[in-house]
């Protein structure tokens, strides 16, 4: 009978003590500003403890979210994401300051970064592109809204970047189908890299594997019609003899 009465004090006792603690935790956020947090955050962050981070920058984005470093903070949760290698996430908090707080002078550095996180993504050539394509589009926005920002230059490199190894991929399919003797399918493939990746290395390799295609198809008309757009297109081309050769020497069986 003892003990079952001593039950209802001790189970008082604990809940006073568990609201105690609860008000003393409330109370130090309650005198931490967010500017203080973020100060807190910060210093996570250069640590390298971007978890914890997180938790102090979500603090001031979630409770503060008028304050003069809200932007600041949701910024850096991207960069958080980022240092974590999560790329999908860290473009969600970068979108989020862009659609949030379009005013915020970080707004073309997160641009910067969402075509940074996509980039990130991009794998090898042989690979699905479809991150690849997304990186240069973001890129391109950012060089679009913010022609004057001193990342413009890095932003037009690495499209350029990504655009060789897109070029890369639809020249090695060409390649792969020329090999297989589906000449029609190479052939589209190498018409491909001409006509989107003109700018690219692939684009004089291409016209060769074209001209050979063609000669392999016996359209020695078209393959001479190739040489002459490349030879004026490229009239340095270490590939300039070997072109002139392919077609000279089957224009010369066909006499």
């Amino acid at each position: 009978m003892q003990i079952k009465s001593l039950i209802p004090k001790f189970i008082m006792i604990f809940s006073l003590t568990v609201i105690f603690y609860s008000c003393k935790s409330s109370d130090v956020e309650k005198i931490l500003s967010a500017e203080e947090r973020f100060e807190l955050g910060i210093k996570e962050y250069e640590k390298g403890n971007y978890l914890e981070a997180i938790n102090e920058f979500s603090i001031i984005t979630m409770q503060y979210p008028g304050s003069a470093v809200s932007d600041d903070a949701q910024f850096f949760l991207g960069e958080c994401r980022f240092k974590r290698e999560e790329y999908l996430l860290a473009s969600y908090e970068f979108e989020t300051l862009k659609r949030n707080m379009p005013a915020s002078p970080l707004v073309p550095k997160a641009q910067y970064k969402i075509a940074m996180c996509y980039y990130m993504l991009s794998p090898k050539s042989y690979l699905d592109q479809t991150y690849s394509f997304k990186a240069i589009d973001e890129f391109q926005t950012f060089i679009e809204y913010f022609p004057d920002d001193s990342l413009v230059v890095d932003a037009e490199n690495k499209i350029s970047e990504l655009r060789e190894k897109l070029a890369k991929k639809d020249f090695d399919t060409a390649i792969l189908y020329t090999n297989m003797e589906y000449y029609k399918a190479a052939t589209f493939y190498y018409d491909k890299v001409i006509d989107l990746y003109h700018d690219t290395k692939y684009s004089e390799l291409a016209y060769v594997g074209k001209i050979e295609v063609l000669i392999k198809r016996k359209k020695y008309d078209e393959a001479k019609l190739e040489a002459e757009i490349f030879l004026k297109k490229y009239p340095q081309s270490k590939h300039k003899y070997k072109v002139e050769l392919l077609v000279g020497s089957n224009y010369e069986k066909r006499m």
